[in-house]
């Protein structure tokens, strides 16, 4: 029997409350929509290092960033050639069985030019060296807004000219030019809506006139004095936000739904092609993204951290085309971006190497805790919707019970109505810290520095300006 073909989508950067069909009622996402209607939207999916590379590598490997050592942008190399080398990598071991396997958009691998199990690879670098090459008309990201800022800006491009639209004609052209005889595996990767916050002018203008839900803040976090400094740290350094007030929050609100819906619309053309070529009925299709974003949510900005805006994202699983009848249906299971790699080595009738610590999703799914680690720094540990969040720096810890707070609204830390399940949070992330990562402890505690007590203290600021580096694959 021939093999499913298996088009992996992501997103760079896309919190999970971003589809209208799972609730938002203020942004577009008809496609989106049509894969919640097609399949099954896991709504408790977690990044356990909301970064892009530790996220990435996951996926690629099956194993979680404080399993690899992989918990920051940083080097990812070593661990990466060993996994190929074993014909570990999720494309090396489709590769071996057969798949034609392809990654179109943003791997941000290390090196960026480094396939690691894929036949073939076209990068947004290739974008970028492909306007160099053009002696005349517009050019894009000339807005001068860097890769981490998130003030608003209008692409410097028209929409048939974005990078989004490059990501997707190269999917449908590998779609209509790939070996027929040979299933595929595709990694599909959008850049947006990563920073900069800069949608196309037809999209921007597409929420002229809706209002933007407001960002939201808790009996923790009711003014930026008042929210614990250490998780704002990073968006100090990175952003500008916590200078911004409410129609600016919104703004940056407006920029990110409309790049949303940019990605979105493509996707349409992206399943145009698949129907046209006769792929629903022998391709699964999986739709996530590497991490969210904060978006002004207690006072924060962008990633790394382990609050909702931050570390759950959306996991869609659509299966071929009349293939089975239980779908358009929500699983409130917690699962993991390490899930990603067992679920697809399932799909291809593979064996999952042991290393691989997450969970085939094709099988029913049980509850269970949930651990991170960001940076070596924020840790949390979440078990049936209790959650623990732990930063190093400060020594600082909040907890949160989502089921009557679901956006994190009440800190329970500290509350002695609470105190045996905080206490039985705590043993437990401090055992499973002292198995995955004891360098962070001394005498079975964590190692712990000083807080920053407001942006001032903050000296280091990046906020990712590129202009002509093509060594790095970070161009959005």
């Amino acid at each position: 029997m021939p093999k499913d073909n298996i088009l992996l989508i992501t997103t760079d950067q896309q919190r999970f409350d971003t589809i209208n069909a799972l609730g938002n009622q203020s942004i577009f996402t008809p496609h989106l929509n049509y894969l919640a209607a097609s399949g099954i939207a896991f709504t408790q999916c977690y990044a356990d290092c909301p970064l892009c590379i530790p996220s990435r590598t996951t996926i690629m490997t099956g194993q979680r960033g404080f399993e690899s050592g992989v918990v920051a942008n940083a080097a990812h190399e070593a661990f990466m050639m060993d996994a190929t080398a074993r014909r570990r990598t999720l494309p090396a071991m489709l590769t071996d069985a057969g798949y034609q396997t392809k990654a179109m958009g943003k791997m941000h691998f290390d090196p960026a030019r480094a396939h690691y199990g894929f036949e073939s690879m076209t990068l947004p670098l290739d974008y970028m060296r492909q306007y160099d090459k053009r002696p005349y008309g517009a050019r894009p990201k000339v807005h001068g807004t860097g890769e981490c800022e998130l003030e608003p800006a209008i692409s410097t491009v028209d929409v048939k000219d974005s990078m989004t639209q490059w990501i997707t004609d190269g999917a449908i052209d590998f779609i209509e030019t790939r070996d027929p005889q040979r299933p595929f595996f595709m990694w599909t990767s959008y850049t947006k809506p990563h920073p900069p916050f800069d949608p196309c002018r037809d999209f921007w203008e597409l929420y002229d006139k809706i209002p933007m839900p407001e960002a939201v803040y808790g009996d923790w976090s009711r003014t930026l004095e008042e929210t614990p400094q250490e998780f704002l740290m990073n968006c100090y350094e990175n952003t500008n936000m916590h200078f911004f007030g409410k129609e600016q929050v919104a703004a940056v609100r407006r920029a990110y739904y409309a790049m949303i819906s940019q990605v979105d619309y493509f996707l349409g053309r992206l399943f145009g092609c698949l129907r046209e070529n006769g792929l629903f009925q022998n391709t699964w299709i999986i739709f996530t993204a590497d991490h969210g974003e904060m978006l002004g949510d207690h006072f924060m900005s962008q990633k790394n951290l382990f609050f909702e805006g931050s570390a759950h994202v959306p996991l869609i699983i659509v299966p071929p085309q009349g293939r089975f009848s239980d779908t358009n249906r929500r699983v409130d299971i917690p699962a993991e971006m390490a899930d990603i790699y067992p679920t697809i080595l399932a799909i291809a009738g593979l064996e999952v190497p042991e290393w691989a610590t997450g969970r085939s999703l094709l099988e029913e799914v049980e509850d269970r805790p949930f651990f991170g680690n960001s940076l070596n720094q924020n840790f949390c540990i979440m078990e049936k919707k209790w959650k623990l969040v732990y930063s190093t720096v400060g020594d600082h810890t909040l907890l949160f019970d989502l089921n009557t707070a679901p956006m994190e609204q009440h800190n329970l830390a500290n509350d002695p109505a609470c105190a045996e399940k905080e206490e039985h949070l705590w043993k437990f992330l401090l055992e499973h810290t002292a198995q995955y990562t004891p360098e962070v402890l001394k005498d079975g505690k964590f190692i712990t520095k000083p807080a920053p007590q407001s942006h001032l203290d903050v000296k280091h600021h990046w906020t990712g300006f590129h202009y002509h580096d093509y060594s790095v694959d970070v161009f959005h």
